[in-house]
């Protein structure tokens, strides 16, 4: 597959300009890596196996809250066996991970406590589970009526998180599908794909209004995985709890309310 080198140049920088105006250098930084990475472990897995893929499309977007809507790569799986699925569908999380996590960890160490009717209170983040059992490992209790200030490295891991946890929802050609599809096999992959749907509807019209754009865009998407070309090939054990463990993240890093501002 073609690289267009000026294109994906030019996102990457603008993105990295948009992300600083939103949040300053270190979180730029931070986030850039973080979704850097995701998308290097897609490419890098298609590149290994053979598989037709570009390199990441950047997509700056200067507004808050993350002065970026993310970054895609395009890729031709008709070649792609479930085994093939399945590594390139997991490795872009898994990549995305092993920088957010420790990321949002130092961050939270560099965080502060701060009361709710603070003048720096303006974008209050809702949080995860996983981020709540981060929060309490690294800053420990909040107390009533306080929050954390985050350091603007723990806000781009929380970004990184939250990204993770959307490409991870076990629908259509999301990364979490993808990896559904292989574990799980077309026809139980399609019913959790529709469970999950009716659940992230449920979530958009009782929760939060914010995830009615993404619920459009997920049933415009289809909950539906098309097949690879060899569904019979073995994933093995490892592959198989290393996918459960990922659909599991994407329960726990998922935050139902995710934004309220001030």
């Amino acid at each position: 597959m073609p690289q267009r080198w000026p294109l994906h140049l030019l996102l990457f920088v603008l993105t990295c300009g948009t992300t600083f105006l939103v949040g300053g250098p270190s979180f730029a930084a931070a986030l850039m890596v973080i979704l850097l990475s995701h998308e290097m472990g897609h490419y890098l897995q298609a590149r290994r196996y053979g598989v037709p893929a570009t390199l990441p499309f950047f997509i700056p977007l200067p507004l808050p809250p993350f002065g970026t809507m993310g970054a895609v790569i395009r890729m031709n799986q008709l070649g792609a066996d479930r085994r093939v699925l399945f590594d390139i569908g997991v490795t872009g999380p898994l990549a995305g991970l092993a920088l957010a996590v420790p990321l949002t960890l130092w961050g939270l160490a560099h965080s502060m406590v701060i009361p709710l009717d603070s003048p720096e209170v303006g974008l209050e983040l809702g949080d995860s589970l996983l981020m709540q059992a981060m929060v309490r490992l690294v800053v420990g209790l909040v107390p009533e009526g306080h929050d954390v200030l985050l350091h603007p490295v723990a806000f781009a891991g929380w970004a990184g998180l939250f990204v993770t946890a959307l490409n991870l929802l076990p629908i259509g050609q999301l990364d979490g599908g993808h990896v559904a599809y292989a574990i799980l096999g077309r026809a139980r992959a399609r019913r959790l794909a529709l469970a999950a749907l009716a659940g992230f509807i449920l979530v958009a019209v009782f929760v939060s209004p914010i995830w009615t754009v993404m619920a459009v865009l997920v049933l415009v998407m289809g909950p539906g995985h098309p097949p690879t070309a060899d569904d019979t090939v073995p994933l093995g054990r490892v592959r198989r709890w290393v996918g459960y463990a990922a659909l599991l993240f994407c329960v726990l890093s998922f935050p139902p309310d995710p934004f309220r501002f001030h």
